[in-house]
């Protein structure tokens, strides 16, 4: 049985900042060398060049070397997933899991918040966007699952990722070994490494079966309800954490899922919210959380009919402000609405991530 889980939200009140962290180490809340992986907002563009994300890595994992016993380099291997831009009214933060003593827990046979991380093989260039990707992610969701002693891909109820996209520097690398890549548009290589991401999740929970190369980042039939992945410069294969429940671990943390099934759809973060374990009145309101929710994370996309509830927008045929940036920012809106705190997790490209021009919400509850 693993170790029961701690989780905490943290601010993020300057580029660099990792204060937070270093507080709940000082405080005793968590201890440095039992924290699992943290998954966070920093407040950059959100694209290729954002190394906002480089920078928040940076910071955090020195507090965790400082105030702890591990290596830099089994530091190193911790996750950290940094997803960038805090567009509209969302704020930087980062929310962080780490094991704790099961003497100190509280003892439950309710389901409780397990957590298992894994690092998939080294993903190539060549690999992104192809059926070589799925297949990777898929054996490291696997391994994951086991580490958290998940054996109900039922009880999975969120899996966040981050992964390589295509750079300059590894297109010319994929050419060099006489290797093509799916797209040599550095650009959508982001939405593309996060669509096949969430595939190779689906696979391994039963959600779909193997998908052909054809079906990858065109058949939006295809998804996850529990992927929320996120891809960036500066790693080269998927850095998995699988969170979900198992009874007897112990503990005061729940989580649970649902979908937002189009950009407006508040009503899905509510459902999330009621599968964590926090009741609920039928018409719930942000005061009826009473401090119990630790934090959702969602992921979002631009419907591709440019429509929401019948109603016409412009966002995909915007050319001076990229559609990433308005959905992040109207979806944020929408989350803090719900919660009443606009440092909500919400990230952008999630295609096979959700229904189409909707996303997956995960919420995790402090249950006391």
């Amino acid at each position: 049985m693993p170790d029961p889980i701690e989780v905490r939200k943290v601010p993020i009140e300057s580029v660099t900042d990792a204060s937070g962290l270093a507080r709940l180490i000082d405080d005793g809340v968590i201890e440095a060398d039992r924290v699992l992986a943290v998954i966070g907002k920093t407040e950059g563009n959100g694209g290729v060049n954002d190394y906002t994300r480089i920078l928040a890595d940076r910071a955090f994992r020195e507090v965790l070397i400082a105030k702890g016993t591990r290596t830099p380099e089994e530091v190193a291997q911790i996750p950290l997933v940094w997803s960038g831009g805090t567009d509209g009214v969302l704020s930087p933060h980062a929310t962080i899991f780490a094991t704790v003593d099961p003497a100190t827990a509280p003892r439950t046979e309710e389901p409780r918040i397990s957590v298992g991380v894994a690092m998939s093989e080294v993903i190539l260039p060549e690999d992104i966007g192809r059926p070589a990707m799925v297949e990777k992610v898929a054996a490291g969701v696997r391994e994951a699952m086991k580490i958290a002693g998940i054996d109900d891909p039922a009880d999975v109820h969120y899996v966040q990722t981050k992964t390589p996209l295509l750079t300059l520097a590894t297109i010319n690398d994929a050419k060099s070994r006489g290797q093509d890549v799916v797209t040599e548009d550095t650009g959508p290589s982001m939405d593309i490494s996060n669509s096949t991401t969430a595939l190779g999740i689906a696979v391994a929970l039963g959600e779909i079966e193997m998908p052909r190369a054809d079906q990858i980042h065109r058949d939006l039939s295809l998804y996850s309800s529990v992927a929320s992945c996120s891809s960036g410069v500066e790693l080269d294969r998927a850095q998995i954490v699988v969170v979900g429940n198992v009874r007897g671990i112990g503990g005061r943390y729940r989580i649970g899922h649902s979908v937002m099934k189009d950009a407006l759809d508040a009503d899905g973060i509510w459902e999330a919210i009621r599968s964590s374990g926090i009741d609920l009145p039928e018409r719930p309101h942000p005061s009826d959380l009473r401090g119990r929710l630790v934090n959702v994370f969602m992921k979002c996309e631009a419907d591709p009919t440019g429509r929401v509830r019948g109603r016409r927008n412009i966002m995909l045929d915007d050319s001076d402000v990229h559609w990433h940036r308005q959905i992040k920012a109207t979806v944020g809106g929408v989350a803090a609405s719900v919660t009443g705190d606009p440092a909500v997790f919400v990230s952008v490209a999630a295609v096979h991530q959700g229904p189409s021009g909707g996303g997956p919400v995960a919420a995790i509850a402090d249950l006391g």
